[in-house]
């Protein structure tokens, strides 16, 4: 077997665990996804529910909103790897420390993607807004979602060794990061929702940029920091 497929065989074992443990403990479900509608409620009672400014301002809000959420489960990712000596298990398994870090970027991806989508109806549920390009919409998410895990995952692993500091530490760290892809996927979903005349394709190719520098640099830098 090659050093690809070990890799890719210790991801999918990677991203199998945290999955069903997120199928069985409901935290995205039941505190995440609750929690970034909250948000986006409230971003409309803000605005005073000025539909028009509601709708032009829809973009942004969308994405302030995920990555806001996107922080509690990566919180709750790195947690599964720092509870009860799971790090040291991990470390004994022999499992590659680069397959460890795309199986954990993979499972936050996939809870990523859910949470968008949900969001994606509340905007038009409770912002009124029309979705005028799909496919941009959804490969902007998909995009945005890998740069947005794969960051999340990599400082999740710098913070987690901070014990209680790590829920503040982390969007110090992960925030300033993701700036350009907040800029990049609000641009894009302008165009997607019809807010902007934008060239919402050219703004998803630089996030697809951004998102392939985050996952090698984050693969690169990963085994070094779990193993310290």
């Amino acid at each position: 077997m090659n050093a690809l497929s070990v890799v890719l065989s210790d991801a999918r074992l990677v991203a199998v665990r945290d999955l069903r443990i997120e199928s069985r403990s409901r935290v995205v479900i039941d505190q995440v996804l609750p929690f970034a509608v909250t948000v986006l409620v409230l971003f409309g009672f803000a605005l005073d529910a000025d539909h028009r400014a509601l709708r032009n301002f829809a973009p942004g809000l969308f994405w302030v909103t995920v990555l806001f959420s996107a922080l509690l489960a990566v919180q709750r990712s790195s947690s599964l790897e720092a509870a009860d000596g799971t790090e040291t298990l991990l470390r004994m398994s022999g499992l590659s420390p680069i397959g460890r870090y795309l199986g954990q970027t993979f499972a936050v991806l996939v809870q990523l993607l859910v949470l968008e989508t949900v969001l994606v109806g509340g905007l038009t549920v409770f912002y009124g807004v029309d979705v005028e390009k799909w496919l941009l919409l959804a490969a902007t998410g998909v995009v945005a979602g890998v740069a947005v895990a794969a960051a999340g995952t990599l400082y999740g692993a710098l913070s987690s060794g901070s014990g209680e500091r790590q829920t503040t530490l982390l969007p110090i760290l992960v925030l300033p990061v993701l700036a350009p892809v907040l800029i990049g996927a609000t641009r894009a979903f302008d165009d997607a929702l019809g807010a902007a005349a934008v060239d919402g394709w050219a703004w998803t190719g630089l996030l697809t940029v951004v998102a392939l520098i985050l996952i090698v640099v984050g693969a690169l830098a990963y085994g070094a920091l779990v193993e310290d």
